[in-house]
């Protein structure tokens, strides 16, 4: 069930990105407003409003809050389908943001409180699928409803069975007792809010873990947005073709890659350490940024397809090991405002700056190239990638030596 409730919530997040071109469009809007839509506006009201209700996930029943959550976001993005101007649409994604901001720190917990460590991985990496079956649903059902029945019939389709799937959770899903994974009391008393900041900020480990996650979720949400606008406006694909081809690469590839890549960082720690967890994504990461510069330059829409292919497979690998890190870096009663904080600076970062900062660029670089400005746009985004690869390996390399000197302790 949480896998479908976090299927729904990036059902209704990127369906922005293949709706896009139609969009602009239709409302007469520039790349930096299209940026506004899609990341920050969103991000901010979805980040901020995700520390007060993992407090309450904390302290109080996290299913109840789950479901009001989905419920939210699912009328909102319905309601988009009626956006008659850029403010009416800014506002209703706004909406859409504030009910996902409920839906994700409670999650976190709750599989942490039924997977124990050994198993976190894989278990994060199965939840974090639904980032890709979102992509592929969305892209799939709103690029071919975009061709047949325009954009804010797509808005409409998408939206509604969120509403069912909020009514499901709310009877189905059990609240699993707090430490359960660890038989450790139910009765732990959560600290405040600014402990768990100084606690996250005084582990190296931690601070590495987020900085580099907040780094790679800037390319990826910004290339997930604008990668589907770039194939229809510069390779002349309609959003049909361009939904199904991306549907199949990040929706299916993504999702076989996310959960690869949550097992192979579950059998490397295992056996050699949790060194591993950050350095599975790093090597990812090594992987993905020369094929995504081949992507963005691409002369033909099966070149920038084919280019784009493993990136879309791999891009997520760093979701599950590092959400699994930070859950097992932190104690019981902080995690689920440690995951609030964690996806507070990663979407502020990666879903806010991300798809904005493309969107800047590509108004700015479209003066003096015209429509290949969008490449330009993407082109900046390739510089984060190698940043975040420097925290990942740092982080590798202290929990090595952590791993060492337990080791020695012993």
């Amino acid at each position: 069930m949480l896998v479908l409730v976090f299927t729904s919530s990036h059902i209704d997040r990127q369906i922005m990105g293949i709706l896009g071109q139609p969009i602009k469009e239709s409302l007469l809007i520039s790349d930096t407003q299209l940026g506004l839509l899609t990341g920050i506006m969103f991000a901010v009201f979805y980040a901020t409003l995700g520390m007060p209700m993992a407090m309450w996930a904390d302290r109080h029943n996290r299913r109840n809050l789950i479901s009001f959550s989905v419920f939210l976001w699912s009328l909102m993005t319905a309601l988009c389908g009626a956006a008659a101007n850029f403010v009416q649409l800014l506002l209703l994604r706004i909406g859409v943001g504030v009910g996902e901001a409920g839906s994700n720190p409670p999650s976190h917990s709750m599989i942490a409180d039924l997977y124990p460590p050994e198993q976190r991985s894989t278990a994060m990496a199965i939840f974090g699928t639904g980032i890709n079956w979102g992509i592929l649903f969305g892209f799939l059902l709103g690029g071919w409803i975009n061709e047949w029945f325009g954009w804010r019939t797509a808005f409409v389709v998408v939206g509604l069975p969120g509403i069912l799937l909020a009514i499901a959770v709310r009877l189905t899903v059990k609240e699993p007792p707090r430490g359960y994974s660890e038989q450790l009391s139910a009765t732990i008393k959560p600290p405040a809010f600014w402990d768990v900041v100084k606690f996250m900020w005084r582990t190296p480990v931690l601070r590495h873990i987020v900085i580099a996650g907040a780094l790679i979720s800037f390319t990826g949400y910004a290339s997930v947005i604008w990668i589907p606008i770039y194939l229809v406006r510069i390779h002349e694909m309609g959003t049909g073709e361009a939904g199904t081809y991306l549907a199949l690469l990040i929706g299916v590839g993504g999702a076989l890659g996310i959960y690869l890549g949550g097992r192979l960082a579950d059998f490397l720690s295992a056996r050699h350490g949790q060194q591993w967890l950050p350095w599975v994504i790093a090597l990812a990461n090594l992987i993905a940024a020369p094929l995504l510069y081949f992507a963005f330059m691409a002369e033909t829409p099966l070149g920038a397809v084919a280019a784009y292919a493993i990136p879309a497979m791999i891009g997520t690998v760093y979701v599950a090991p590092g959400f699994a890190l930070i859950q097992n870096q932190t104690p019981i009663e902080m995690r689920s405002v440690a995951a609030a904080i964690n996806l507070f600076i990663t979407n502020i970062i990666g879903l806010g700056l991300g798809p904005f900062t493309v969107g800047f660029f590509s108004d700015y670089f479209s003066s003096e190239y015209g429509a290949d400005g969008l490449r330009y746009g993407l082109m900046t985004t390739l510089v984060i990638i190698v940043w975040g690869l420097v925290h990942y390996f740092r982080c590798g390399q202290l929990l090595q030596r952590a791993s060492i000197a337990e080791a020695h302790h012993g």
